[in-house]
């Protein structure tokens, strides 16, 4: 009886994700360290605290680095829990790859934004399709997921679809994006300025055909 009690109070107190590990997912953040991740300019912006990232601090993006896929991704998803402070901005990128500074060229950014100045609210593509309607509330955590199968993204919060992109086949890019475009590469999380405050947990990955 011990026994099994013990084994109900260990499953509960792990992570979602760690009940399905036959169904693919693989976390990138394992809660204590940023291990397998790499910042730009201003690696201070990143910090773990209670088993979340804390992004707060000056424009930095921090890019995985890790082992998991060789840190290259083409078609996946990728869920996580993310919370906000008010008039807080900041984003997770896919399909791009490491620069020691600036915004980042390649690839595109998810917006996290509910209340934040930015009309881009969060859940959109940023500059490709854009959400004008916050998709939740400050100070409040709530799951995102990025589905990407071939030319086609889904966007979802707490499982309703905020955004369904499909990149056309003559799709030309922006002259200040043209590296934008659907294609393969990692994942980062963005710090946008000493004003905004996100946290990021609960992040895991499945590799798709």
């Amino acid at each position: 009886m011990k026994r099994l009690l013990l084994a109900s109070l260990l499953a509960l107190s792990l992570p979602a994700f760690a009940a399905d590990p036959a169904g693919g997912w693989t976390p990138l953040f394992d809660g204590k360290s940023l291990d397998g991740w790499k910042a730009s300019e201003k690696p201070g912006t990143f910090s773990v605290e209670n088993g979340e990232i804390v992004v707060h601090g000056n424009r930095s993006h921090l890019f995985y680095d890790g082992p998991v896929q060789n840190h290259d991704w083409k078609n996946f998803e990728v869920k996580m829990d993310i919370m906000a402070k008010h008039n807080s901005n900041s984003g997770f990128y896919f399909h791009t790859e490491f620069q020691p500074d600036g915004w980042p060229d390649k690839g595109f950014e998810v917006q996290v934004n509910n209340t934040h100045g930015d009309w881009k609210k969060g859940a959109g593509l940023y500059d490709i399709m854009d959400n004008k309607v916050a998709p939740a509330k400050d100070d409040e955590w709530y799951n995102m997921s990025i589905r990407v199968e071939g030319k086609h993204v889904v966007i979802k919060v707490n499982d309703k679809v905020i955004t369904d992109y499909t990149e056309a086949e003559d799709f030309k890019p922006a002259p200040n994006h043209l590296h934008r475009v659907i294609d393969h590469g990692t994942f980062a999380i963005q710090g946008h300025d000493p004003g905004s405050e996100a946290h990021f947990k609960n992040i895991v990955v499945k590799a798709l055909p």
